[in-house]
């Protein structure tokens, strides 16, 4: 009698601690100088002395650290966490981004965050051409320079401090740059996302020495984008 009476709401409180540490742990993870423990309670709603609880679960198990600041931040244990995830998208989006590249005759790239960069996990050039763009597989560059950049932001939270760039391809879905990354060179990039709009911190992204290549291929690399989003689901 008292088992059956208990069991549902351990289980219940068992839950709701499991939901606060992984939304701790995603809050802490995209905050670029950390979070204090008061900001994690605010996160969570509760008071100061559970999120201290949360966050020494956490960095018990090596997934964050207490600065010297006192603000917490991403810890070794999250690469492991990383690699698995970017393994994940990287096998969704390779074969839209060889369908892609081919189609389009541009070289097509995948890119997520990593930290305050954006890291090529995947390039895939087009098949048949004697000429084609062509960048190295895990290259990186500031998340605030080219369109991949832009996207990747874009597919976050809004914030205050964003730049119009980040708004305007959040709201188009989109961005386009020139000779931001690479010098005579468009980029043209759209976010992906993950099941039910959950944020990968990921991009597909095309690169042309040809303007009219770039624009033209946007609704083809907008659904690109969400063909690698209907695949995580």
């Amino acid at each position: 009698m008292t088992t059956e009476q208990t069991t549902p709401a351990s289980r219940t409180a068992g839950s709701q601690t499991l939901a606060r540490g992984l939304t701790a742990l995603k809050a802490i993870a995209g905050a670029r100088d950390g979070l204090a423990i008061n900001d994690v309670a605010e996160v969570l709603g509760v008071h100061r002395t559970i999120a201290y609880r949360i966050l020494n679960t956490l960095s018990d198990a090596g997934l964050i650290r207490r600065s010297d600041d006192n603000r917490y931040r991403g810890a070794a244990g999250l690469l492991q966490l990383t690699s698995a995830a970017h393994d994940a998208i990287r096998a969704a989006a390779l074969p839209v981004l060889h369908d892609v590249a081919n189609d389009l005759s541009s070289t097509v790239s995948l890119l997520v965050r990593e930290g305050g960069e954006a890291v090529a996990l995947a390039v895939v050039e087009p098949r048949g051409l004697s000429y084609h763009v062509s960048f190295a597989q895990g290259s990186r560059h500031p998340l605030n320079r080219g369109a991949a950049g832009l996207a990747i932001q874009a597919s976050q939270p809004p914030t205050s401090a964003e730049s119009d760039d980040v708004r305007n391809a959040r709201t188009n879905g989109y961005a386009i740059t020139f000779g931001e990354v690479e010098p005579s060179m468009y980029g043209l990039a759209a976010p992906i996302k993950g099941p039910d709009a959950d944020v990968v911190g990921a991009c597909i992204n095309l690169i042309t020495t040809r303007k009219e290549v770039a624009e033209g291929a946007v609704k083809a690399i907008i659904a690109a984008a969400e063909r690698i989003s209907g695949r995580l689901a």
